[in-house]
């Protein structure tokens, strides 16, 4: 899936993107495309021309660790470019076969998982793909698909293939084009990472075909790890929620991933999720999974959602204007 091609973009994108004022020369002559030209990188790495252009081309295989580097000075490269990039130049000949087969939890992972009531928490693969959620982490995220699909390799959720194909899950990111261009960046150091990941490869391919967006975003080779920071949730049971992501990867060579959402305490944002944690799940009947000795309380926590300014609408959501403040 990865070879000396997606270099090539990788450095016609990165080349395209900067222009003579960011490095410093001066221009001359008249620029028919975007960006520096190839000559001009290659000064700027201390490489000829020929060699550069090859690699360009897609002609050389295994440039060295100083010409990677010199070029990755030269394009201004971020430290998650360039760690890509080193990874497409001598990518690694084999992965771990455990890391190959974990398509599954371990027990303890998903007892922990289970056991953090609150906090939104679920165990992803290095595909995306959902391998266990608490509670919380399914009603905040995906309370409209059962709560045991994770557990059914068919119906498993995949966090990529839903924000660019589940409706439902678009409308949760009121900033959905940010969501998007995060999930594409990551999604291209996974690639690197995993280049013989045939389920990966058929991933990214399913989502090309079904979705211009997504498309045009790999086709832009974006590529950073958006592992942590504040997201914005436009829910549609709690309205609008402000929380911190953390990502933690797992040291049992899996692959996987230990994803929270968390609201900072005391805020309209961490009320909400107490409310969310008490709504029965979906397709809860009365009396099963709804936790109803708990709804005089929940009508209290409904109370407590409010917005930034003391209001509360008749649903008892937040007001939108706390997204725009964030």
């Amino acid at each position: 899936m990865q070879d000396s091609t997606t270099l090539a973009d990788f450095l016609r994108s990165r080349r395209g993107r900067l222009t003579p004022d960011d490095v410093g020369i001066v221009s001359y002559g008249t620029r028919r495309v975007e960006g520096l030209r190839r000559e001009e990188i290659a000064r700027l790495a201390g490489v000829s021309v020929t060699y550069y252009t090859r690699l360009e081309q897609g002609q050389s295989h295994q440039a060295s660790h100083s010409v990677i580097e010199a070029l990755a000075d030269a394009l201004r490269l971020s430290d998650d470019e360039r760690s890509y990039v080193h990874q497409l130049a001598r990518p690694a000949r084999t992965r771990s076969r455990r890391r190959l087969r974990a398509g599954t939890a371990r027990p303890g992972t998903r007892q922990l998982v289970a056991r953090m009531d609150d906090v939104a928490a679920m165990l992803i693969g290095s595909r995306t793909e959902v391998l266990a959620w608490n509670r919380l982490g399914h009603l905040l995220l995906a309370g409209h698909l059962d709560a045991d699909a994770p557990d059914r390799p068919a119906d498993r959720p995949n966090l990529t293939r839903m924000l660019f194909l589940d409706p439902h899950y678009r409308d949760l990111h009121p900033r959905w084009d940010v969501a998007a261009a995060c999930a594409v960046a990551t999604l291209r150091i996974t690639a690197s990472r995993d280049a013989d990941d045939r389920e990966l490869a058929s991933l990214i391919g399913e989502l090309a075909m079904r979705s211009e967006e997504f498309a045009a975003l790999w086709a832009g080779h974006p590529v950073a790890s958006h592992a942590y920071g504040t997201r914005h949730l436009r829910h549609p049971e709690v309205g609008e929620l402000t929380l911190e992501l953390e990502t933690l990867d797992l040291a049992d060579g899996t692959g996987h991933r230990l994803v929270t959402y968390t609201a900072a305490h005391g805020s309209p944002s961490d009320a909400a999720l107490r409310l969310l944690w008490m709504t029965p799940s979906a397709g809860a009947e009365p009396g099963v999974g709804g936790r109803p000795e708990h709804e005089h309380h929940r009508r209290e926590h409904r109370d407590e959602v409010r917005d930034p300014q003391g209001r509360r609408d008749e649903r008892g959501r937040i007001g939108r204007h706390e997204e725009q403040a964030g």
